[in-house]
């Protein structure tokens, strides 16, 4: 239960339980992760989760250049650049479309599928998404926990809420905040990819953390994960304890709750200053709530029971937080609208953020032609930096909404980047972290800054050379890796992280992986090229390629961007054309 805290015997069980999970569900060049080894087509899990009898509140479908207007995309960097809206239904609307939403859909003969404006392993989409509303015209209730319908774009009631205990336990944040709640449902990602799915849910949930943060700058608002939550309390919260509303249907696991608010909601927000805000919801408080009035139940997903993976269930529990410690985070309010920028940007046109979420998709396979340049390839880099370099203090968007210190640095293979040498680079996402990771890696390795490159931006030339070949090998064979831009391993700062956290920062290491890919997804679509994530790669070769050995660093996710080849079979259909 919450606050319930573990002995140190228990504590370092479970790092063994989660540091054994990582080691045996990596692929390696004469074996890979254990799965069913074909796809059981008929037992294919649906992609959509209904809550029988739960009200549908549907969300108004709006077209691209209706209110709330899109800004800039690269206003979504640029402090104060965007009009702070308010929380409306039609701003709900925008808030989910592009977060959670539908996309596309896609088909070639009789078959069809969705995208989402979050992407997903394999399009699998184990995430779903909840939101926690008072005060917003036009909803069924006063205050009320809704489940996300993406088919449908529409909010399902889930429980009705007495106004005043929800006030209480918003008091600690800003006004007209709301709560956002991602779960996974790890049978999605299972049926296909077997014990190493329990990694993929959680890179998903990390690009549905950054799509939701995203989100909230398209509309002026901020967003932040409460990162000291217990894992039973948010349970609680969604309500994915109640066992009669999942009675045969599988089951979800909470991945966070985030709190969401319009800046500028507190006289100090529009001077800049400092907002103190803390990272969990009072657990009392939260038993309370859930004496509320429930509906529905969960839709089963599958026909036949899932296939049971007893290490995935093993290690959920293991990385589970069980205690809150009151941790709080200290946030800079937004400040005075900044001037607009005539700077040239890097990349072709002026798009807008809406336009650039809608058409993200995954690369399915690269031209290995297309080049970008040396500024778009830096920009990108800029973009995945936690800390504004002149004002270290800060945490630029999208990096606000975590509350940690960076973990994970980048390991590039740089293929056709124009005025940049090809090879083997190094990102150090954390300056203080150069030297441990020079003295982790090869002796060799050159550590040189390449010569255009921004004074700010800690990039390293390691060795050059033709780096295509190693790229494809270590990311399972896949030319994608070869044929980009660029491709990269994204390295985490692994045990002693969780030693100093606890087990439970496993999953946390895989969602900053995944917030990284998502702006680097965007950044991919605003240069006119094409991204795609690499859930697939051998993960110790990957280390020798580095120098690595141990577990002092280990490599978690793979990405490539570069251009895209479309499949001419493929017809595009809008994705709420029906309404």
């Amino acid at each position: 239960m919450d606050d319930e805290r573990l002995s140190t015997d228990e504590r370092l069980d479970q790092l063994a339980q989660v540091l054994r999970y990582h080691e045996e569900t990596k692929h390696h060049f004469f074996r890979y992760a254990r799965a069913l080894g074909y796809l059981d087509w008929a037992n294919q899990p649906d992609p959509f989760r209904r809550f029988e009898g739960a009200p549908l509140v549907p969300l108004p479908v709006l077209k691209p250049d209706e209110a709330p207007r899109s800004p800039l995309y690269e206003d979504l960097y640029r402090d104060g650049a965007v009009a702070t809206q308010p929380v409306s239904l039609r701003t709900i609307s925008r808030f989910m479309e592009y977060a959670l939403a539908l996309s596309a859909w896609k088909q070639v003969g009789t078959t069809r599928w969705a995208l989402r404006s979050n992407p997903s392993s394999g399009n699998l989409h184990p995430t779903e998404g909840y939101l926690l509303l008072s005060r917003v015209p036009g909803f069924p209730t006063a205050a009320g926990l809704y489940h996300y319908a993406s088919k449908e774009h529409g909010l399902e009631l889930r429980a009705e809420y007495v106004a005043e205990i929800f006030s209480r336990l918003m008091n600690p944040f800003p006004r007209d905040a709301f709560l956002l709640g991602l779960t996974s449902i790890c049978w999605r990602e299972a049926w296909k990819y077997g014990e190493r799915a329990f990694r993929y849910c959680q890179h998903d949930a990390g690009h549905a953390i950054g799509t939701a943060r995203i989100a909230a700058a398209t509309l002026g608002w901020q967003m932040l994960v409460l990162g000291d939550m217990a894992d039973d309390t948010l349970d609680t919260l969604l309500g994915l304890n109640r066992l009669e509303d999942f009675k045969g249907a599988e089951r979800e696991h909470p991945d966070c709750i985030a709190v969401v608010w319009p800046a500028g909601t507190r006289a100090e927000d529009t001077t800049g200053a400092r907002v103190t805000l803390p990272l969990s919801l009072d657990p009392d408080v939260v038993q309370t709530l859930a004496r509320a009035v429930w509906h529905g139940r969960a839709n089963r997903l599958s026909h036949d029971t899932p296939v049971p993976w007893e290490i995935i269930d093993v290690v959920s529990h293991a990385s589970r937080k069980t205690e809150t410690d009151g941790r709080v985070m200290e946030l800079r309010g937004r400040g005075p609208a900044a001037e607009r920028s005539s700077a040239t940007s890097p990349y072709p046109g002026q798009p807008l953020a809406g336009q650039v979420i809608r058409q993200r998709r995954s690369a399915v396979a690269f031209d290995g032609v297309t080049s970008i340049s040396a500024d778009s390839f830096f920009t990108m880099l800029s973009r995945v930096m936690p800390r504004v370099e002149r004002r270290l203090a800060e945490r630029p968007m999208p990096w606000d909404v975590i509350p940690w210190e960076p973990t994970i640095h980048l390991a590039l293979f740089v293929h056709r980047v124009d005025g940049l040498a090809n090879g083997l680079y190094m990102l150090v996402r954390d300056r203080s972290k150069v030297e441990p990771l020079r003295e982790a890696m090869h002796g060799e390795f050159a550590w040189t800054a390449p010569p255009t490159c921004p004074a700010e931006l800690p990039l390293f030339l390691l060795v050059e050379g033709d780096a295509r070949r190693s790229a494809v090998q270590v990311s399972c064979h896949q030319e994608i890796a070869g044929d980009s831009a660029f491709s990269l391993g994204m390295i985490a700062e692994f045990e002693e992280t969780l030693q100093a956290h606890g087990p439970w920062f496993y999953r946390r290491l895989f969602w900053e992986t995944g917030l990284i890919g998502q702006v680097l997804y965007l950044e991919a679509e605003a240069a006119g090229v094409r991204a795609t994530g690499i859930g697939c790669f051998f993960d110790d070769p990957m280390h020798q390629v580095l120098g690595l050995q141990g577990t002092t660093f280990q490599s978690l996710y793979h990405f490539t961007t570069g251009g895209h080849v479309d499949d001419p079979r493929l017809t595009t259909l809008p994705p709420y054309g029906e309404r």
